[in-house]
């Protein structure tokens, strides 16, 4: 379907298809105040400027609660050991029930199931995921977990107009790259997260893991501009040399920078045992 088969939806079947995406009615109700959609640009635009400026928290968690629980060992084993897909490594035993524990721990702490863009992630880099968020408060984990929604809702919008022109997609507007200096390799598996002032503290907004290629490409929802203002960057470079068995001088690299526009923004990192340093990348 394009978007010109979708705008001659009923008014009921298009809303439908929009709740399928994101579910709040809050959400749904805004979105079809704009029907039918002028381009699939303003139809993501708009989902975006609706869900981080006219949604509240209760509509963000009532969008969770559509999403299916994958929580317990039964369907962790049917979604993660079964066949291989996509060169996705399939799960052992053992990870499938850390990430049961962890499902648990995370929906007890904070009252809503674990929400993430799980495209393309192996068993073992949400289990990373998982473990690194549940140590942050259930303030941060709602943002977060807003944003990893916004991400699902772009995804589904692809998947509802197979037909359409969604070729003006960026990668998220901050983004880095980490390179380990010591080896001339990419710094892979380095939880990172990305964090704004709010009253004055540092809170998360985002967080992830580097990929193989020690890079974080969807850090940010696409087409999500943060307004301009200071931000900082935390690379958890202990545990990334734990798993090496190496002692490091820097435990955490913070990493603080301003953004003036809507521009990309690169923070690349170049890191050792015992240095490291950045700059603005493109």
């Amino acid at each position: 379907m394009n978007l010109l088969a979708f705008n001659t939806l009923s008014e009921e079947t298009a809303r439908r298809e929009l709740f399928a995406c994101c579910g709040s009615t809050q959400w749904t109700s805004a979105m079809m105040a704009h029907f039918p959609f002028a381009s699939e640009k303003q139809l993501v635009d708009l989902s975006a400027k609706i869900w981080y400026d006219d949604c509240n928290e209760s509509d963000w968690r009532e969008s969770f609660t559509h999403h299916p629980k994958i929580g317990d060992v039964k369907s962790l084993t049917e979604k993660f050991a079964g066949k291989e897909q996509a060169g996705v490594a399939v799960a052992t035993t053992e990870t499938i029930e850390a990430l049961a524990k962890a499902n648990a721990d995370y929906e007890n702490k904070n009252g809503f199931i674990f929400i993430v863009c799980a495209t393309g992630k192996s068993a073992d880099e949400m289990l990373q995921i998982l473990l690194d968020r549940l140590k942050n408060s259930p303030e941060e984990e709602l943002h977060i977990a807003m944003g990893e929604q916004q991400k699902i809702s772009i995804i589904r919008f692809r998947k509802l107009l197979t037909d359409g022109d969604f070729s003006f997609l960026k990668v998220s507007q901050i983004t880095t790259h980490v390179l380990d200096t010591a080896v001339g390799l990419p710094g892979k598996n380095i939880s990172i997260r990305l964090q704004a002032k709010r009253n004055n503290v540092w809170q998360t907004i985002a967080q992830g893991i580097t990929n193989a290629d020690g890079r974080i490409p969807d850090l940010l929802p696409q087409e999500r501009t943060l307004k301009p203002a200071g931000y900082k960057m935390v690379f958890d470079t202990g545990s990334y040399y734990k798993q090496q068995n190496l002692k490091t001088f820097y435990p955490e690299v913070e990493i603080q920078f301003t953004t003036f526009d809507e521009t990309h923004y690169h923070v690349p990192l170049l890191v050792n045992p015992f240095g490291y340093s950045t700059y603005r990348g493109s």
